[in-house]
């Protein structure tokens, strides 16, 4: 395998009790896949004294930096600040709860060849609950609308891709942030490797079911059209359902003489017309959100200290 140069990206909540034996493992693995390496710790407003753990790492190992944010701004707006950062020809981001084993970063980079830009690790076996996988597959299925199904179904936050594609939006700044749809942006050539997918030994998951639904929804709205399209398309059919009602209330008025019997039938298509509209209204207001914030000019993130980077950066 040709050794490449490369930069593991890791955000970092609430991590304290793990950083340890992860920056010990991959002291271990890093050395057999790249000739030079670094390890960005995003601390991600963690509540714990996981920032002075990574300033204490960073003094042990040359090849580890850190940075703090100002706040908690979530995983994805993290991992965006730590690739922005990167300087190594390849990019691997995981999770620090050991979940990812270091030990299978060879098969990503080794995945990249020449063929693929962005390798993703699809776990063997899911190490979590019922409602966590569930919560994953929603957000999988939005993906599908900007990556297609094939990719979507094999997305992970463990992957590996090519540092250039983060051209494609080194210059994005919207508060509403998803990894896998920016490298949408820069390359079609997405791949997957099987790889192992460990449990869980310290703390619980911070990632909920309601947080993956919210960042399903945001990426629904946020970076797809399909909620448009799909209130046009329901807007639409209900209002052929009212023309066929009107129609059939004037030929009975007309053949008849007497009108559609029913103030309960009249109420309730009522109801069901209104109810669209303020459908339609609330998922325009979405993309004005949306419009609105992006024009404050709202960063993805703020830094409020690093660690270990070169003097001049």
């Amino acid at each position: 395998m040709e050794r490449k140069t490369c930069s593991v990206v890791i955000p970092v909540y609430r991590s304290a009790e793990t950083l340890g034996l992860l920056v010990d493992r991959l002291s271990k693995v890093l050395p057999l896949v790249a000739e030079q390496y670094e390890v960005i710790l995003v601390n991600d407003g963690s509540p714990d004294n996981s920032w002075e753990v990574i300033q204490d790492l960073a003094r042990q190992h040359s090849w580890l930096v850190g940075i703090c944010l100002m706040r908690n701004y979530g995983q994805h707006n993290a991992l965006l600040c730590g690739i922005k950062a990167a300087k190594h020809e390849v990019i691997v981001t995981m999770d620090d709860d050991l979940q990812h084993p270091p030990e299978e970063i060879p098969k990503l980079i080794a995945a990249l060849g020449d063929k693929y830009d962005v390798v993703y690790g699809k776990p063997i076996k899911q190490q979590h609950g019922l409602w966590r996988d569930l919560a994953s597959q929603i957000t999988k299925l939005t993906l599908q609308n900007a990556m297609g199904a094939k990719t979507a179904q094999n997305t992970s936050a463990f992957r590996a891709f090519r540092t250039q594609i983060r051209n494609a939006f080194t210059d994005y700044q919207s508060p509403f942030v998803a990894i896998d749809v920016l490298l949408t942006w820069g390359t079609t050539r997405f791949t997957f490797v099987d790889v192992l997918h460990d449990q869980r030994t310290v703390g619980t998951s911070n990632y909920t079911f309601r947080k993956l639904v919210f960042h399903a929804l945001n990426m629904l709205t946020g970076f797809s059209i399909l909620p448009l399209q799909f209130a046009s398309l329901t807007g639409l059919g209900f209002a052929l359902f009212g023309m066929v009602i009107l129609v059939r209330v004037v030929g009975r008025y007309l053949i008849v003489g007497s009108g559609l019997p029913g103030f309960t039938f009249l109420a309730s298509t009522i109801a069901i017309f209104s109810g669209i509209q303020l459908f339609a209204l609330g998922v325009i207001g979405e993309y004005l959100a949306r419009m609105y914030f992006r024009s404050m000019g709202r960063p993805s993130s703020v830094i409020r200290d690093r660690v270990g980077f070169d003097s001049d950066l």
